[in-house]
């Protein structure tokens, strides 16, 4: 079977944080990372090339495959910062409601701008999804 291609690297996150060529982008990345961080209580990793990751769960389906991931992570693309909360969102409407302008993916929070979300709501979406799988074994279908 074959290994899923983002894999948690040991390159370093200051440093890739710091290569973000967009000085806003890199600006609310990092403070994003701090934010993260001091949330989850964990370091940051980098996952593959481009993802910042906090904590790991680990993941096994039916068919036999298996793996590990970040619980929460970022990413500083071009177009959007993206949070990464492995653990979704359903159930928490009420809370995306108050956070100010973003958008969602099954398990992303794409956000234009750091400044424009509340971060009291940013820090508990953050909280409940590390929460929800941090340290786990989820299994699916």
């Amino acid at each position: 079977m074959a290994e899923p291609k983002t894999q948690r690297t040991g390159s370093s996150v200051a440093e890739f944080l710091a290569g973000v060529a967009d000085p806003r982008r890199r600006a609310d990345a990092q403070a994003a990372c701090a934010l993260i961080s001091e949330v989850t209580g964990e370091e940051p990793a980098m996952w593959g090339t481009a993802i910042v990751g906090f904590g790991t769960y680990h993941y096994r389906y039916a068919t036999g495959r298996e793996g590990d991931w970040m619980a929460v992570g970022l990413s500083p693309r071009k177009q959007a910062l993206t949070l990464y909360v492995s653990a979704g969102f359903d159930g928490y409407a009420d809370l995306l409601a108050r956070l100010g302008p973003h958008s969602t993916g099954k398990g992303c929070l794409y956000v234009k701008r750091l400044s424009d979300v509340d971060e009291s709501v940013l820090r508990e979406l953050v909280a409940h999804g590390f929460a929800a799988l941090n340290g786990r074994t989820i299994s699916a279908e």
